[in-house]
């Protein structure tokens, strides 16, 4: 079975690993999880990271940083994993749905601007499967707005707008490191920014909101820490981060190169202003393939290809039916279209030219 994603730990990942063991610094403390802050904040192009235990961790801290909360609103696209809603829910404030653009998948910057409120605190803009979001007309809606940015870059770790790292351009960026991200620490997360303020207030309720004395709180905090020895995997995996997206573009080149004459595909985009980091290889099967979706993907399952659907889309999930407006899915279409035709293929940097190959052959061959 070719695996849709697997770890490459191909550095330095055990020797770190092993020198937290032998040291005994395997918990929150440790001179890892500073070194491993430092190397991926400036990677991204920021002054701060503060590292937390997941992806999930880090856009919990970043709303609550900003002090988002009840009665806010934080503009979310329905084309994305459900983490996003859940996160603004965890604050008490409500998370309201705008489609996305079908040129990049992520935020419609049009759409966020009709879904603007006076109570609108932020806007979370979702770098989708590796292609940064339009991110200039969603940072002047929200100066023009008085809100915040925070950019989810969970699946674009060195993915570039207009040549700066996602993660630099709004005012708190989010990111993941699980076991199938570019990046990985197993599981854990990072948050970076310019602002001392916000990494500071993050600092502090990622551990608990200890404050002086250490046993009396003045608010509540959350358990967010990432322990040294997933700091010492990360740091590792940082040392070799160019050499990763460079491989993630070499494994989209070639299954551009194998599928781009299909007309029966919709192939992942690349805008002219974007680097895409191709996290996963993510294709749309047009009408004419002859075959739902579900369908290939068990054909390719039985063939020896793993793939994955594409999310469902926020406005179709039954856990947040009550938590919504009630929606009309024709606010929606690309968000339905994605969620419906969107497939991801074998994408890790463990894949082979070879396997490539195959599952570009195994896919076309199961057209209708």
């Amino acid at each position: 079975m070719i695996p849709v994603c697997e770890p490459l730990l191909d550095g330095n990942e055990e020797q770190y690993v092993l020198d937290c063991l032998r040291s005994n610094w395997i918990s929150s403390s440790g001179r890892y999880i500073p070194a491993f802050e430092e190397r991926f904040s400036s990677y991204c192009g920021t002054r701060h990271g503060v590292a937390c235990s997941s992806g999930t961790a880090a856009l919990h801290l970043a709303l609550a940083s900003l002090g988002i909360g009840p009665g806010d609103e934080v503009v979310v696209p329905s084309f994305t994993l459900i983490v996003a809603a859940n996160t603004v829910l965890l604050t008490g404030a409500t998370p309201v749905l705008v489609d996305v653009d079908p040129a990049t998948w992520g935020l419609d910057p049009a759409r966020v601007a009709v879904a603007l409120t006076p109570r609108t605190k932020a806007i979370m803009a979702v770098h989708m499967y590796g292609h940064p979001c339009d991110m200039d007309p969603i940072l002047d809606l929200a100066r023009r707005h008085g809100c915040a940015v925070i950019e989810d870059g969970a699946e674009a770790h060195g993915a570039e707008y207009k040549g700066r790292k996602v993660g630099s351009l709004g005012d708190i960026g989010c990111f993941s490191f699980y076991g199938n991200k570019i990046v990985t620490t197993g599981e854990g997360g990072m948050v970076v920014t310019d602002r001392e303020d916000l990494a500071q207030r993050a600092r502090l309720l990622r551990n608990q909101a200890f404050g002086e004395p250490r046993f009396v709180h003045q608010e509540i905090g959350f358990n967010y820490r990432l322990t040294n020895v997933q700091a010492a995997i990360g740091l590792a995996q940082c040392e070799k981060i160019k050499e990763k997206v460079e491989r993630k573009r070499e494994i989209a080149g070639h299954y551009r190169r194998l599928l781009q004459n299909s007309p029966h595909l919709t192939l992942p985009p690349e805008a002219p202003w974007a680097k895409n980091v191709y996290w996963m290889y993510g294709v749309l099967l047009n009408d004419s393939f002859g075959r739902r979706r579900d369908d290939a993907m068990r054909m390719l399952y039985e063939r020896g290809v793993e793939t994955r659907a594409f999310f469902h889309p926020l406005h179709r999930q039954p856990a947040l039916h009550e938590r919504l407006a009630p929606a009309d899915t024709n606010r929606f279409p690309v968000s339905e279209n994605l969620g419906v035709r969107g497939l991801y293929l074998p994408s890790g940097l463990t894949l082979t030219t070879a396997q490539i190959d195959e599952v570009a052959d195994k896919l076309l061959a199961c057209r209708a």
